[in-house]
Parts: C-alpha cells; structure tokens; sequence
C-alpha cells in the first residue's frame, strides 16, 4: 500500500527494524516491540560523544540537557500533554510507585480508592499497599468476564464523596479491552477524584489524548511503541506542584525533575526522542507538525492493525479447540487464548518450535486472569500484533494454531 494519504506501506515500515532479519515471526508486541533503526542509531550516536550531568557550563552537560528537553518533548507531543508535565524515569512501576507515595501523603484513613480488575498490577498494586499503609478503604471495577468489557456505569456507585483516586487502564494489556476511560474520569472528577491512567498497551495503537481521556496522570513505557526501556508519567505541571516525594536534599527541587530519582539515562531518552519521530513518520507525507502527523500515523496504525487482527480474531474463534478470553467491542490487536489439553507453556512451545515468539502466563494481568479463572492452569496464551506485521504472518499464525492438537 502506499504511504500517501494516511495509509501504511508495511513493506517499507518493516525494512526499519533490523530485529525482523531473524526470520521469526514476532507476535510478542505487548510483552515490548521491536526497535526500528533510527532508534538504535540515537541511542549510539548519543553515546560516542562526552555526556555529564545536567547543571554544568560545558557542552557535555548541554547534551545531557538537550536530552532530557527532547525526550520531554517528545512524550508531550505523543499524549498531547505539555513537556514541563512529563515526569520520566526507568519504567511505568517505578514511576507509579513514586507517585503513589507523593499522593498517599495528602490521604487519610477512611479515603477511599477505586481500582479495576481489568488492569496490569503495575496500576494496582503501588495503590494497594499506599492504601493499606494509610488504611484506606479499597473498591473494585469488576470485568465482565464473558465479554472482556469494563462496565463505566459501576462507577456510578464505587466513587463517592470519600474517593480521592481512582486508577484505570487505556487498554488491557492481556485481552485487548479499551475501556471508556472518558466516561469513567468523568464520574471520577464529579467528586474531586484524581485519575491515574496506564497509557502504556493503548500507545502503540491509538492516538492518546490525556486531556480527552479526563487523565489527570497518564503513566507510559517507550518500549511498547518500539523506544528503549524508558518510562514517562504525564501530568499538569500545576498538579505536580502540589506533590512532594521523597528525593535526596542536594537534588532538584522543581517540577517535573523533583520525582526523577538518580541520575538518568541519558542515552536512552534520545531513543525516546527517535521512537516517537518514528511513529510520526510511519506516513512519511503526511504534513504538520509533529502532534499532527502522530495523527494521521496512528489512524493509519490503527486501521492496518485492525485489518489484520479482525482475521486472526474470527479465524481463532471459529476453532472448536480453542478458546479466545473475552469479546471487547473496543480493543487493541490482542488477545489471549487457551487450547484444549494443552497447558499455556506447551503451546508457546510448540509456536516457538514453528519460530513464532508469543508469551504464556498471566502477563502481570493477575486479578483479570483470576477473575476469569484461567491461571490454576497457567494462565493463557498471548498474541500481539504490531504495525510491522504481515497479512502473511498473520495467515501462518492461523495456520500454526489450527495445527495445534
């Protein structure tokens, strides 16, 4: 297909990645995507020459703050949040445990917290243990186990006067589901209620809006949308201001670099910077700037992808030895299967033996998998695509999964 007018030439994306001359068939995007060239070549190019800390009058500093400035940028262009808001650090958990704990000092006992089932613990468990160490109350969004769906009007009873944060997930990493966060931020914010949104599986697929979601903190990882081990918590940079984690006396005091704890990787935050202008050039022709050809690159992602994983989805279903969790009616190109007789570790097995890399277990999604009651027996299978994958691939992974007996 061409690249002009918003749609996405896969032939030509695919011959970015240097990771794809392995000849596997990568099926294992959620678990964390391959990583382009371009990417590859900043993080080296930012390495062959002298980086030092921020705060100095040398040019070796003057890099390191370029950095810093550049991944900011970009991660605000990305979610279309403000750069002076973009908090970033190792990954999505560490970053959430910080500022759970930044948050949990403004919360007293009898406050209440609402979180979903449908979420990766990374999103649950920070809130859990803040929670108990306050002695908050706890509620729970229930999945509908039958259809994957999180249902946006349970919150009209599990936030109240006494609901200080409720946590919820863009997309579940696990089967897919996109949940009416909107919906959900709204009930939240009638009440004073501050949202925490896992943007971390929907970023790879969708065009993020944090002020559209209602997220008043939207937590990310750069290796799911084909960047470096980097993760990034969005926020208003007035909201930030009211917080105060625990840091060391000698180290910043001002917003965001206040919750950046220990010296950063330099290096990796000029491939944040190159995996977020990847993605913006997915449609090469398409003009603006770089918040508006993010646009048209992801509309173009999301249509390629939903192509391609409506006919994984319908052929799977169609298989009497198979079992798809869930039917999301909005969702990412993900999904999660078990196969008759066979336990999750002996499928991805047997994939891996035909060279497709897929994951098993319950990939953090915990209180979901048991809610659905799959993880006595291991969990399940895992498949997910991404936008350097191939009506062909997907043809053969049908094929191999058919097989399966």
């Amino acid at each position: 297909m061409s690249s002009g007018g918003g749609q996405l030439d896969v032939a030509r994306v695919r011959g970015l990645f240097p990771g794809l001359s392995d000849g596997l068939l990568h099926a294992d995007g959620p678990a964390g995507a391959l990583v382009p060239e371009s990417v590859v070549r900043a993080v080296s190019q930012a390495m062959r020459v002298p980086i030092a800390d921020r705060g100095g009058v040398f040019a070796a500093s003057a890099r390191a703050e370029a950095l810093v400035s550049g991944a900011r940028s970009a991660v605000a262009d990305l979610v279309g949040g403000t750069p002076s808001g973009v908090v970033l650090g190792p990954n999505m958990t560490t970053l959430t445990y910080t500022l759970a704990r930044a948050l949990a000092k403004h919360w007293r006992p009898g406050d209440e917290i609402v979180l979903s089932r449908l979420d990766h613990d990374a999103n649950i468990r920070p809130w859990l243990q803040v929670a108990a160490e306050v002695g908050m109350v706890v509620r729970w969004a229930e999945v509908d186990i039958e259809t994957g769906e999180l249902p946006d009007w349970q919150y009209d009873e599990l936030v109240t006067g006494r609901t200080r944060l409720v946590a919820v997930t863009a997309a579940s990493n696990a089967i897919g589901t996109r949940p009416d966060v909107a919906a959900i931020a709204v009930r939240a914010h009638r009440v004073g209620a501050l949202v925490y949104v896992d943007g971390t599986h929907a970023a790879p697929h969708v065009l993020l809006d944090a002020d559209e979601l209602g997220a008043d903190f939207l937590a990310l990882s750069a290796y799911k949308w084909c960047g470096p081990h980097v993760g990034a918590v969005v926020a208003h940079p007035g909201l930030l201001g009211e917080l105060h984690p625990d840091k060391l006396t000698p180290a910043p005091d001002r917003v965001p670099d206040r919750f950046e704890v220990g010296a950063p990787s330099f290096e990796l935050y000029a491939g944040v910077a190159a995996s977020v202008d990847h993605l913006a050039a997915l449609c090469p022709d398409a003009p603006g700037t770089r918040r508006q050809r993010l646009a048209t690159s992801m509309a173009a992602v999301h249509r390629y992808e939903a192509g391609l994983f409506g006919w994984l989805d319908d052929a799977l279903r169609s298989m009497a030895h198979v079992q798809v969790l869930g039917s999301p009616q909005h969702r990412t190109p993900t999904l999660s299967f078990t196969v008759s007789r066979m336990r999750p570790r002996q499928v991805v097995g047997e994939l891996a033996r035909r060279g497709v890399c897929a994951w098993d277990g319950d990939f953090y999604s915990r209180e979901l998998f048991d809610a659905i009651g799959v993880n006595e027996t291991g969990g399940a299978v895992r498949l997910g695509l991404m936008h350097y994958n191939t009506p062909e691939e997907v043809g053969h992974l049908i094929d191999h999964v058919s097989a399966l007996r």
